[in-house]
């Protein structure tokens, strides 16, 4: 199916999420500028992950005109040297773009400027075996504590944990951050949605920034943060 929500964040910024049910000769068949997207197509895709990538670009098409006065249809979802995505193709200042994508969901921000990222994660066991690795010795400690007291939600607790340290990783749009101390989450009640206090490390300073969280469907975890220029 298409566009499955539309969520204003702000008069200047929107959230989308995709329902993946497509093909992705389908989706080729929906999507602008498929000869260049032809092109820019990750070459070891197999079928499952060309769709995602697909309905990415097809969502951030869809996106566009909540916020543009321009007709989008010569913009093009490109990729940084960070890996990070950014729309070209624009007279326009480009708007912020940020993607992600797990199982059979695609989600979307898009902002007229600021920074933006967005993370959608299906909830699975990986995310606790690999908290050492990206959880600080506080936050993993805090964690356990967690998973104790509500085992039935452990699976999903870490999944969200992750998932917000991905969004901010991609607000920071810097390779080389190290999740264990420069990407920092402080303490916060779990419930089905809420925001979690978090802290950026990076060149010598700390900012403070605030990560949405809620449940898109049953078995996902999505985080999200939107900030303004000031």
């Amino acid at each position: 199916m298409p566009l499955h929500t539309l969520q204003r964040l702000s008069p200047t910024a929107v959230l989308g999420l995709w329902h993946l049910t497509e093909t992705p000769a389908e989706l080729w068949a929906a999507l602008p500028q498929a000869a260049i997207y032809q092109t820019l197509m990750p070459a070891a895709a197999d079928a499952g992950r060309q769709a995602q990538w697909l309905a990415g670009r097809a969502l951030a098409h869809r996106l566009l005109p909540e916020l543009i006065n321009q007709p989008p249809g010569g913009a093009v979802v490109r990729n940084d040297e960070t890996g990070r995505p950014w729309l070209s193709g624009l007279d326009a200042e480009p708007p912020v773009l940020s993607l992600s994508h797990s199982g059979a969901w695609v989600a979307a921000v898009v902002a007229q400027s600021g920074r933006a990222g967005i993370d959608v994660e299906m909830i699975r066991d990986k995310a606790q075996r690999l908290a050492p690795r990206f959880l600080s010795a506080a936050e993993y400690a805090e964690a356990g504590l967690a998973a104790q007291a509500a085992p039935a939600h452990a699976n999903a607790h870490y999944t969200r944990l992750w998932s917000a340290k991905e969004t901010l990783y991609k607000l920071a749009a810097q390779r080389g951050i190290i999740f264990r101390e420069q990407l920092l989450l402080s303490s916060f009640v779990a419930e089905e949605s809420g925001e979690i206090p978090a802290t950026l490390v990076r060149n010598g300073t700390q900012t403070r920034h605030c990560i949405c969280y809620y449940q898109p469907a049953p078995g996902y975890v999505l985080t999200y943060c939107h900030e303004p220029n000031p």
